[in-house]
């Protein structure tokens, strides 16, 4: 190749590769190779092909002078073919009359206006393997095509590798997008079952366990006490369940009025005093301003901050304190619960509200539970507009903090 010629080719391919950068998305970018391709090698048509597993053919994926119906039908053969010898090969090709080569594919012609007269094809190459190919037919003016154009094509073939790649990868997030939005179909169906299929049953030996706890003799109360006790656990795990895929799902909403914050923490440590005095915790609110209101759902507070207490108690010794605290922070309400239990490892710090997650499995065995208090806390915290983190020293305590704003911000639903 002469050097002005050559210096003429790279100015058009830099050219090229300015008007591609521009592309706005994969399809328009691979019909403007297809283009350039037929510009830069005086070529009558141009197309890339894809190799598609499931068929063990080549697709044409973008082939301007081909009608769509045979764009999308077309499978071009691996054998018998000449894009599939160059795909098989995986090195270049040029046939300089296509009418004597037994490897071309006449059903091409046949489904087109086009009659292949020549035809020039490069491999497109992605670390190493073959993905698919490059081609051009029918050299203009009854030329033959040269080596040049064989250079000119591997350089518009790296581009087409770029497009090529990035559509498998689109291709693997579509699919996994999909998996997962059928993984949360399957989900929420289990969910609404379990909900649905569980509650009534557990209300009825509820219901009886407790009538019977009032008639039977006092040999038979500690087993009835054994089936409320366990039974009302079923019954909060699966509250639980249902308050995070409610949230997920946008089905939960804010009953919001104004509540005393101070108030909320003292009728829940009401509620769990006779779980701390079992572990001779010491369980108490300080809370010095009393006079803090937010507005929230009292319901959905109540149990956030039941569930951080709940989960306090359960990683405290017996003979520790939690403490509940609360105070004024520049429009929020800022609530903290401190515990001198076992601590939280510092690699497991973010991975503490992650639904079913507990701490390292020495602790998983010695203290009961599915791991779903924590997340359920986050999820009401943050469907009011606040924030949840965490503070801990292994062996030495923890403290989770919530934020919750005074006035809730005004794209939180309470419908």
């Amino acid at each position: 190749m002469k050097t002005s010629k050559k210096a003429s080719i790279l100015k058009r391919i830099l050219a090229v590769t300015r008007d591609l950068r521009s592309a706005t998305d994969m399809e328009e970018l691979l019909y403007r190779l297809t283009i350039s391709a037929c510009e830069l090698t005086s070529s009558q048509a141009a197309s890339i092909l894809k190799f598609n597993e499931l068929t063990n053919s080549l697709r044409y994926i973008a082939a301007p002078w081909l009608p769509a119906e045979s764009l999308k039908e077309t499978n071009v053969p691996l054998t018998d073919s000449m894009p599939g010898w160059v795909f098989t090969n995986g090195e270049p090709l040029i046939i300089q009359d296509v009418a004597n080569d037994s490897r071309h594919f006449k059903e091409i012609d046949q489904g087109s206006n086009l009659t292949t007269t020549s035809l020039i094809a490069v491999p497109i190459q992605h670390q190493g393997d073959t993905i698919g190919v490059l081609e051009c037919l029918n050299k203009s003016e009854d030329g033959n095509y040269t080596e040049d154009d064989v250079i000119i094509l591997e350089m518009l073939a790296f581009y087409a590798t770029l497009a090529l790649a990035n559509m498998d990868l689109e291709n693997q997030i579509s699919n996994k997008s999909n998996d997962t939005r059928g993984l949360d179909r399957l989900k929420r169906n289990f969910i609404a079952i379990i909900s649905h299929e569980l509650r009534t049953p557990l209300g009825l030996i509820l219901g009886h366990a407790t009538v019977l706890k009032e008639v039977v003799s006092d040999e038979h109360n500690e087993a009835l006490e054994t089936i409320i006790r366990n039974s009302v656990r079923l019954k909060e795990i699966i509250e639980s369940l249902s308050s995070i895929d409610n949230i997920e799902s946008g089905l939960s909403r804010i009953r919001q009025r104004s509540i005393s914050v101070p108030q909320l923490i003292d009728e829940v440590i009401v509620a769990f005093k006779d779980l701390a005095v079992k572990k001779s915790i010491t369980l108490k609110a300080d809370i010095p301003d009393r006079d803090l209101y937010v507005e929230a759902d009292a319901d959905k507070i109540t149990i956030a901050i039941g569930n951080l207490i709940r989960n306090a108690i359960t990683f405290t010794d017996e003979g520790g304190q939690v403490i509940v605290r609360a105070e004024s922070v520049t429009g929020n309400v800022k609530v903290s619960v401190t515990d001198n239990g076992v601590g939280i490892p510092i690699d497991d710090l973010p991975l503490v509200f992650e639904r079913f997650f507990q701490v390292e499995s020495h602790l998983t065995r010695s203290h009961a539970g599915l791991g779903l208090g924590l997340s359920v806390a986050k999820s009401m915290i943050e469907l009011h507009g606040g924030k949840i983190w965490v503070e801990s020293v292994e062996k030495e305590g923890s403290t989770i903090n919530f934020l919750l704003p005074i006035k809730p911000p005004e794209n939180i639903s309470t419908k």
